[in-house]
């Protein structure tokens, strides 16, 4: 096992209101010596105030849909590794260390951070071992974990389903049976300022409801339409966009 090759990553954010959120991220991470470029993956009409060059890329697609705009980035990628992050998430260099440290091993097709317990629930903390344990064995890995993906595997399995919901679960699927994953410290910190906005248990309960729906052979169009139902009741500011199902797409 060659553990001296070095792996060089293509950091992949998705936006769509937060385009400027997105570049700073981009601008910051760019200039970092492990990280070949970074793709913002926007959505056409939503294109960012600043020129983009170097190594900092911007590319547009024709709505949003997380699945959509991380598969658009991916093909404009080219570093070994894909790393898909949200932009409400907090990356930091100790993340990136320990991707670049893990993935020179190639037996690992991919994985994601742990999850890091916040003050959403503050009297779950303690069940954190629990969930660091489900994941690390046989448990789903979500968006919000910063999944990463080697590029020829990501090839090699199709991208994401090009789905309005779900886009993650459904990969994680994929991705458990190709090959081998590693769920790596330090944990990822997701900001929970939107989840307790809406309420912190009835996001939960509702999040839950929806993946054991989409687990029994529920549409993930129809949780999508039921979901952005649900949100525009509590936020008539909301913009949900209407989807039609498409065919997974091949990478090149």
């Amino acid at each position: 096992m060659d553990r001296s090759r070095e792996v060089s990553i293509s950091l992949i954010i998705p936006c769509w209101h937060d385009v400027e959120v997105a570049l700073e991220l981009g601008r910051l991470w760019s200039r970092h010596a492990l990280v070949r470029e970074v793709i913002i993956a926007g959505v056409s009409g939503h294109a960012p105030s600043s020129i983009i060059e170097g190594r900092l890329k911007f590319c547009s697609a024709d709505r949003p849909g997380r699945g959509l705009q991380f598969n658009l980035g991916a093909r404009a990628a080219s570093g070994d590794v894909l790393l898909f992050h949200h932009v409400d998430s907090e990356l930091t260099e100790a993340h990136l260390l320990s991707l670049h440290q893990t993935m020179r091993d190639p037996k690992f097709v991919g994985g994601a951070f742990y999850r890091k317990f916040d003050e959403r629930h503050p009297h779950l903390r303690w069940a954190e071992p629990i969930e660091r344990w489900h994941s690390r064995t046989f448990g789903t890995l979500y968006g919000d974990q910063s999944i990463f993906v080697r590029r020829r595997d990501f090839i090699r399995l199709g991208g994401f389903a090009p789905v309005p919901l779900m886009e993650d679960v459904e990969l994680s699927r994929r991705l458990r049976r190709a090959g081998p994953i590693a769920l790596l410290d330090p944990p990822m910190s997701t900001s929970p300022a939107r989840q307790i906005a809406h309420g912190a248990w009835r996001t939960t309960g509702r999040n839950m409801l929806f993946l054991f729906l989409f687990q029994l052979g529920v549409s993930p169009y129809l949780l999508h339409s039921w979901y952005y139902r649900h949100i525009t009741q509590r936020d008539p500011k909301s913009d949900p966009m209407q989807y039609e199902p498409e065919t997974l797409p091949t990478l090149k």
